[in-house]
């Protein structure tokens, strides 16, 4: 009998996993032709790409760890934010379309109007609280962390509920109104309640401040392979703090770290829950730590180079000139390689520093190994060195007697 509800299970996840990925491409296509053919809104080519590529990562990595791990949450909260952002936007869409094209509702636009008013404050709640609470197995670190995953569940249900219960429903984009049938008469949208802005903020206030301390409990408390997960999740998360700034940083800034974010997220969720090269993560950090350092060094110094250049220049001869951009290039090139060995010293001694000194101890043995003729002596060195770069708590050398290995080959 558990056999046979075991095979249910699997089938039932397998189904779900299929239907995630097929049903977020269907609803994608059907609202981009519902907008391009009702003319609702213009695309911007390169946003749309990063959201559709960073949902669409959720869902193929959701219908992955739901096909392969269904016990674990963390599929599962990646396979609904990726049907969320798929199909109720299509809702949305059509029902603006009927507004435009014939003024009146039908039953598919009501039902399309009425998610799109509640269906977000369910996606923020999964993606921003539930997700890194459950992070990496799907359950919370603790039974302490229980009433802040209950507390933030019961205020969302508040304003999904305040949202399902508006009087009047209108679009995202397009300002149609459509009325609730279930709604109760006089209540404003939700957003334009007095309370929205308490119940919110507390919710969310608590959601995500709990959330992010369980990550930092986690990763402080784990070690082994959890230990690499946690440092994919966070690699991946790393500038999400960058975004709310997006109107004190640069414009490009802000869209990388968002990009980032969305696209490298799932795809760091799916690397760490299946462990497929999970130890590659101290190879990504520490390739991104060098070369996102490199850029930045060599993009300000060829810029403060230019400007200066050009500023001389002009104070020589009057004018600009075209060698100042040939040289500050050439001297980029020439700095490349030496201020990328620069860099990596730098970064493996401060952040690798048991890597850093076990290649400098290897490098001083091969140097000894040149010149040494003890065999005693060199004995004792290669066991030392093992010691000191493997950090084994007991290390011996067995040799074979030459005698013996002699008398073996003659007979």
């Amino acid at each position: 009998m558990a056999g046979e509800h075991n095979v249910a299970r699997r089938s039932f996840a397998h189904a779900v996993a299929w239907l995630t990925v097929i049903l977020y491409i269907a609803g994608i296509g059907a609202t981009y032709l519902l907008e391009r053919g009702a003319g609702l809104r213009e695309h911007n080519l390169m946003e749309d790409a990063v959201l559709l590529t960073g949902f669409g990562a959720m869902a193929v990595v959701g219908a992955l760890l739901v096909a392969k791990r269904p016990s674990n949450l963390v599929g599962w909260i990646l396979a609904s934010a990726a049907l969320m952002v798929g199909l109720f936007p299509t809702g949305d869409a059509y029902a603006a379309y009927v507004m435009t094209t014939r003024g009146e509702p039908d039953a598919l636009a009501v039902l399309g109007a009425w998610v799109n008013s509640w269906y977000w404050f369910l996606l923020l709640a999964l993606l921003f609280v539930y997700l890194p609470l459950l992070f990496p197995d799907g359950r919370l670190p603790s039974r302490r962390w229980l009433p802040v995953a209950v507390v933030v569940g019961i205020g969302l249900l508040g304003l999904v509920v305040l949202g399902m219960l508006t009087d009047t429903l209108s679009g995202q984009d397009v300002e149609y109104r459509i009325e609730n049938p279930i709604g109760i008469e006089g209540l404003a949208p939700v957003e334009d309640l007095p309370i929205f802005g308490v119940l919110f903020g507390f919710v969310y206030f608590i959601g995500i401040l709990g959330a992010v301390t369980s990550v930092v409990v986690r990763f402080r408390r784990s070690c082994g392979p959890e230990r690499q997960q946690m440092k994919w999740f966070l690699y991946a998360a790393a500038p999400l703090p960058a975004i709310p700034l997006e109107g004190f940083i640069p414009e490009f800034v802000g869209q990388i770290a968002f990009g980032w974010v969305l696209i490298g997220l799932p795809t760091a969720i799916g690397i760490a829950v299946l462990k497929y090269r999970l130890y590659d993560i101290d190879v990504v950090i520490n390739r991104t730590l060098v070369y996102g350092t490199l850029t930045v060094s060599l993009a300000l110094t060829y810029i403060g180079s230019v400007v200066s250049l050009q500023y001389v220049f002009r104070a020589l001869t009057g004018g600009g000139s075209q060698l100042v951009i040939v040289a500050s290039t050439l001297a980029i090139a020439a700095l490349f390689n030496p201020l990328r060995r620069r860099i990596q010293n730098f970064v493996d001694r401060r952040f690798y520093r048991q890597k850093y000194d076990a290649a400098r101890v290897l490098a001083g043995f091969s140097t000894r190994l040149r010149d040494e003729t003890d065999l005693e002596r060199l004995n004792e060195d290669l066991v030392s060195v093992v010691r000191e770069t493997v950090q084994t708590e007991h290390a011996s050398l067995w040799l074979r007697d030459p005698a013996e290995i002699r008398k073996k080959a003659d007979g």
